[in-house]
């Protein structure tokens, strides 16, 4: 068949749709009826059409051909977490994100583990020269990709305080560089923003200006002028499906910018996690809804790797059946669903590759404005950023208490039957240690904390 069934009618200009509305609104305001404005300050269109776009939409670059289930494990007792790590990959991980607060026994957590086909992430609450040399003469061995995603300052905006200080991390964080610059050594945590209620705008500069930090302490660095120096992020993605879709897509554009600026690799690797912040402990069966599309929007978007949360990891301690449901989520989207080969399934859809421009402008003014003012680490010390970020979880928070933005079984349809306050193993709000810190920590806060704790009060 040499006809197409569209070619027997007309093509209809932008022009004739919006005239189109205009009558069926029958006099209502096009723009208050149906132009949506959010957090974000990108107002959205009823519509996108080929009219608007004069020249051809810009390859994302970097964007990855597949991506990786990721299972986390904390650890905590060597021997526990050597038979997760072995299950998680028997039963289909195929990267592991591995948290520990201390040093540990490295042979006996990777026991038997053969390291083919297999990433590694490291999310550790120290830093340590040493320790990193071990890790890296223990994985030459293998066939494993290892990420060791050290983020000094990403842990400065997180405690409120250095590891140990401003020069001796630095120096550290050097050394650890210099002894392995073709390693996957530096990241940037951006999951920090998003569950203290930053915007995506505010989360892609922060996160930009970060990277920047980094690129421009280490450009003189000899032994990276090969161009190798690369860096891992770290994002959380909510629930507003298309921007966390394009949000991904603007960090990439972004970073090239910035790499180019410097020489380096304009190539960055990108795992990604559900947000936090929207989950609840009421009616948390929710919550798998929440993460399944928030995962589908990590894929989409781009990312190399996407970790799960269980959906019940805010209250109860890490057990098998969540993390099952967690890993399974991501295999039953990857094997089940299509979504295996993400070569950029996005390209060309008119609505994301605007939000995506969008983003990326305007995070782009941002990003430029932290840096005439003196950059990330300044306003940071300044406490601009905690403020800016304040700011605006308190006006997601107010759309939230006044229900305009609904958390289903929290503050819409509650179930006046569900109980919790027997099922609690751990602490679901955000905590307080009192403690002195060199600067105003930024804190991760869930929107239902409040509605939930007036709750259990009442049970």
């Amino acid at each position: 068949m040499s006809n197409y069934l569209f070619d027997e009618f007309n093509e209809v200009s932008s022009k004739e749709w919006k005239q189109k509305i205009q009558v069926d609104l029958k006099g209502a305001d096009y723009n208050e009826t149906l132009i949506w404005k959010n957090l974000e300050g990108i107002d959205v269109k009823p519509f996108y059409h080929q009219d608007d776009f004069k020249v051809a939409f810009k390859e994302i670059p970097g964007f990855p051909k597949d991506w990786n289930v990721a299972q986390s494990i904390f650890i905590d007792d060597e021997k526990i977490a050597n038979h997760l790590i072995l299950d998680s990959i028997k039963r289909g991980a195929e990267a592991i994100v591995l948290k520990a607060n201390n040093e540990f026994n490295i042979e006996q957590v990777f026991n038997q583990f053969l390291g083919k086909n297999t990433t590694i992430y490291f999310d550790l609450k120290f830093i340590s020269e040493s320790f990193i040399s071990n890790l890296k003469h223990f994985f030459s061995s293998k066939k494993a990709s290892v990420f060791y995603n050290i983020d000094i300052i990403g842990n400065l905006a997180k405690s409120g305080n250095w590891f140990s200080n401003l020069k001796e991390d630095h120096s550290t964080l050097r050394k650890i560089i210099k002894q392995n610059p073709q390693e996957n050594i530096v990241s940037v945590d951006g999951t920090l923003f998003q569950n203290s209620g930053a915007t995506m705008v505010q989360q892609l500069a922060y996160c930009l200006s970060q990277a920047n930090e980094y690129l421009n302490h280490f450009k003189n660095t000899p032994i990276l002028k090969n161009n190798t120096f690369s860096i891992t992020f770290k994002l959380s993605l909510g629930s507003n499906y298309f921007f966390e879709i394009a949000k991904i897509r603007a960090l990439r554009k972004l970073y090239v910018l910035l790499a180019n600026e410097y020489n380096f690799s304009t190539e960055c690797h990108i795992i990604t996690f559900p947000s936090n912040r929207n989950k609840t402990i009421y009616d948390y069966n929710i919550n798998m809804l929440r993460t399944t599309t928030e995962n589908m929007s990590a894929i989409i978007g781009g990312s190399n790797t996407v970790c799960n949360n269980s959906y019940d990891s805010i209250f109860h301690k890490s057990n098998k059946f969540g993390e099952r449901i967690a890993r399974n989520q991501l295999l039953i989207l990857k094997q089940e669903s299509y979504f295996k080969a993400s070569n950029n399934p996005a390209k060309g859809s008119y609505y994301i590759e605007t939000i995506t421009d969008q983003l990326s402008e305007k995070a782009l003014t941002l990003f430029k404005n932290i840096e005439v003012n003196g950059g990330f680490l300044s306003q940071l010390k300044e406490g601009t950023i905690q403020k800016k970020i304040k700011e605006s979880a308190q006006k997601e928070q107010v759309l939230f208490d006044t229900g305009k933005l609904e958390l289903l079984g929290t503050n819409i349809h509650q179930n006046p039957n569900d109980k919790m306050k027997n099922d609690l193993e751990l602490f679901p709000f955000m905590k307080k240690n009192t403690r002195k810190t060199l600067i105003e920590p930024i804190l991760e806060r869930r929107l239902s904390e409040k509605k939930e704790q007036e709750r259990l009060k009442t049970e």
